[in-house]
């Protein structure tokens, strides 16, 4: 039986709740728009059509929950930083400050995050700050997304972090029957909770009806499980049946107000993924629910291809996504040549755009002016912004295509986010044996560019290794020669013996001194590169030296592409 809201927590604003007309963001309402289980599919208008159409190099997620309270003009020259300069190619900012908790706008539904000093600050002198990020937006010519995190942890009430001792948000404590029992202490939103899909909806419309922005974005990376754990794919009609009843409600307020307001959601990156945490996106494809998928967050392996598949025939954009705080495991703050390969292995795929999550909003020399609670990112997030929204703009440039690593991220109880199913770090018998089989992609073709290549290598890096281990490699059956040996080799995120820490943090790591990794480069002919996936096999065929570990383990590999020309 479905679990419904118990009266015994009633929220201070039910009431209100409840005297509104639900429209056709509830559950049963709105007859006019109601689909018949034999033909749910949504017809969309030629103008809404075009506006999924319009150019998206790369989509901007923002996360701007924190660093409130400067001078408004001064923090809106930071946070739009990257977009005002001269050849950047962001077309789009997503404002990521939806959810389902405390908010940072006027609402009749939800609690004002009034106890957060810099917002507090900006609210008593009639700063309307979603607003004002609306208008700085547009005025730009920049496409406006709402961001909202289907289930978010609450925040600490100065807003600085999560909440691990803080108490729960007001509307968890109203209805803690509302919420899962998991990895957050606070629990996470029950969607198969009518309640809930209800309340999410509700206060969507609230943002979609108040504010003008081009579309929505459903996050449901923020946080897993969103369903009973065990349960997922069970019940995952209660999460297509929040998706319906969100698209729904943004077509009345799209015919109300004559203009698209499209809809998003941020879904895993492969669809084992989806069934494990109960998205059914294709029914979501096969209803014309969403108008763009975003795919994965801290992922480099998005399987495209397959979301192809279930959106054939369906004008759905397909957008992988690259978090550069709680990077894919290894990669924190990657250099620009392991951007460029990330990018231009997806565009390689097919991408329709490319979003970035979590990347520093401005130079690092501008963050360094505003104080210590802006810390720097790399200055190669500056560089990419002018480079990984197109291959054209990447052509003839350095690149490293790397191979995902597992581990690293606490924040999720499933599949999303956690990269389990990675294949590095991989551990090798010391005997021999069968070759250990690795996919990576190559998103260039060195084979047709000979002219302009400086080389081609594959670069491993060993842990337990000895100094003089003698490593075999081939690249799609063509046999490597080893080209450099460094026994001495340091990587400041590889931890081994230990385990890796949770992603996330300062992103500064210090190398130890007494780290032992061994790195064995090998040099690839050109003509043995294909474009898309490619097979390197590695086997460890002799070592004399003493044993460093107990197992030996493959802890990176990447394949370099570097050209000779000016870049």
């Amino acid at each position: 039986m479905e679990k419904t809201n118990n009266d015994r927590h009633a929220h201070p604003r039910r009431s209100f709740l409840k005297s509104m007309t639900l429209g056709c963001g509830g559950m049963l309402a709105c007859p006019a728009l109601a689909i018949s289980a034999a033909d749910r599919e949504v017809q969309l208008s030629a103008e809404h059509r075009k506006a999924v159409d319009r150019r998206r190099r790369i989509v901007v997620q923002y996360d701007c929950h924190g660093q409130m309270g400067l001078d408004i003009d001064r923090w809106i020259d930071y946070r739009f930083r990257y977009a005002d300069q001269p050849g950047s190619q962001i077309d789009a900012l997503w404002w990521d400050l939806g959810r389902l908790g405390n908010v940072f706008y006027p609402s009749k539904l939800l609690n004002l995050f009034d106890s957060h000093e810099g917002f507090k600050k900006w609210q008593n002198v009639g700063i309307d700050l979603v607003e004002r990020l609306v208008k700085e937006t547009k005025r730009r010519n920049l496409e406006c997304f709402w961001h909202h995190r289907i289930s978010e942890v609450d925040l600490r009430r100065d807003g600085k972090g999560a909440a691990w001792k803080d108490s729960p948000d007001p509307l968890k404590q109203a209805h803690p029957d509302w919420t899962l029992k998991c990895w957050w202490r606070h629990g996470l939103w029950d969607f198969s909770v009518a309640d809930v899909r209800q309340y999410t909806v509700q206060s969507l419309r609230e943002v979609a009806e108040r504010y003008d922005f081009d579309g929505i974005q459903l996050d449901f990376a923020r946080h897993v499980p969103c369903l009973p754990l065990g349960r997922q794919w069970e019940l995952r009609h209660h999460v297509t049946d929040l998706v319906r009843n969100v698209r729904h409600m943004l077509l009345e307020v799209e015919h109300k107000r004559g203009r698209p307001l499209l809809l998003a959601a941020k879904v895993p990156r492969n669809l084992k993924g989806c069934r494990i945490d109960g998205f059914d996106v294709e029914v979501w494809a096969a209803e014309n629910l969403v108008d763009i998928l975003t795919l994965g967050s801290r992922s480099m392996d998005i399987d495209l291809a397959a979301f192809r598949r279930i959106t054939a025939g369906r004008n759905i954009k397909l957008q992988p996504c690259f978090d550069d705080h709680h990077t894919t495991d290894g990669y924190r703050y990657a250099p620009i040549e392991v951007l460029r390969g990330v990018f231009a292995n997806w565009w390689q795929q097919g991408a329709d755009s490319v979003c970035t999550f979590n990347w520093s909003n401005a130079p690092p020399e501008v963050q360094r002016q505003l104080g210590d609670d802006y810390l720097p990112g790399p200055q190669a997030h500056q560089q990419a912004y002018q480079e990984v929204g197109s291959l054209d703009t990447m052509r003839f440039k350095d690149k490293v295509f790397p191979v995902e690593r597992r581990g690293g991220y606490p924040w999720a109880e499933g599949y999303f986010n956690r990269n389990d199913d990675a294949p590095l770090p991989a551990t090798l018998s010391r005997d021999g044996g069968e070759p250990l089989a690795i996919r990576v992609r190559i998103g260039d073709d060195p084979r047709s560019c000979e002219d302009q290549l400086k080389s081609v290598l594959l670069r491993t890096v060993w842990f337990g290794a000895s100094d003089d281990a003698i490593v075999e490699a081939a690249l799609n059956g063509v046999p490597l020669r080893l080209s450099s040996r460094d026994p001495d080799w340091k990587d400041a995120q590889i931890f081994s013996p230990k385990p890796q820490p949770a992603s996330g943090g300062s992103g500064q790591y210090k190398v130890n001194p007494r780290q032992r990794l061994l790195r064995l480069d090998f040099a690839i002919e050109p003509r043995a590169c294909r474009v898309g996936g490619n097979v390197v096999e590695v086997r460890l065929a002799a070592q004399t030296g003493p044993p460093i570990a107990s197992q030996i383990a493959l802890e990176k590999l990447e394949v370099y592409v570097q050209y000779t020309q000016p870049h």
